[in-house]
């Protein structure tokens, strides 16, 4: 959503608003620290750029090239450049991920005319940060996902469900810190959704 204003001589300017603004400061008071700390931040306007190719192609290797990382071959891989990240989708789909803004149309020079597709999706979804001691414990709330070390750990990234909302779930680091990509249009329920779930470690832990 945007709001207009208004630039002297220029007319009508939208401003870029993120999807959960509206929710930045229930979601700073909702912080908890301590052992049993938890924290939810929004990080907005992220690009994404969706991928496909295939992997076995010398498109693949230009792309690669281009990016300056691999493209991970693997269910739940990533692989990180700088202030990029490439993540995989399926076998021959990739999001890929940066801080900064990205050249979607060297990508599209570097496909060139084999089949495949890079297209901005950075509209589609948002991006929401959870960490603390007790992130890993609140995903689990929802998550149908086996969270535990021995089974997901940083740089591991796959589709998933949290509550009842699709999101890309990505583990950032052993803080723990979780990155999840839901749509845009799901957002708020998320991230209320997470709010909820983040209630119980206010208090001290029931033995």
């Amino acid at each position: 959503m945007a709001e207009p204003t208004l630039d002297a001589g220029a007319g009508p300017v939208a401003l870029r608003t993120s999807p959960l603004a509206h929710l930045a400061e229930r979601m700073r008071d909702a912080t908890v620290t301590g052992d049993r700390g938890v924290a939810l931040t929004e990080r907005p306007f992220i690009t994404m750029v969706n991928l496909r190719v295939d992997p076995a192609s010398e498109a693949a290797g230009r792309i690669e090239k281009a990016l300056g990382a691999p493209l991970p071959r693997q269910c739940g891989g990533t692989s990180a450049s700088g202030v990029r990240t490439v993540v995989w989708l399926s076998p021959d789909e990739w999001l890929v991920l940066s801080e900064e803004p990205l050249d979607t149309a060297e990508l599209r020079r570097a496909l060139g005319k084999d089949p495949g597709s890079v297209v901005d999706v950075s509209a589609n979804r948002t991006t929401l940060e959870l960490s603390g001691p007790a992130a890993r414990q609140v995903l689990e709330k929802g998550c149908p996902l086996d969270l535990h070390p021995r089974a997901f750990g940083p740089g591991r990234a796959v589709s998933t469900t949290v509550g009842p909302v699709p999101v890309l779930l990505w583990q950032v680091d052993e803080q723990p810190a979780y990155r999840l990509f839901p749509r845009s249009s799901f957002a708020g329920y998320l991230a209320h959704w997470l709010l909820d779930a983040m209630c119980e470690y206010r208090g001290p832990e029931v033995p």
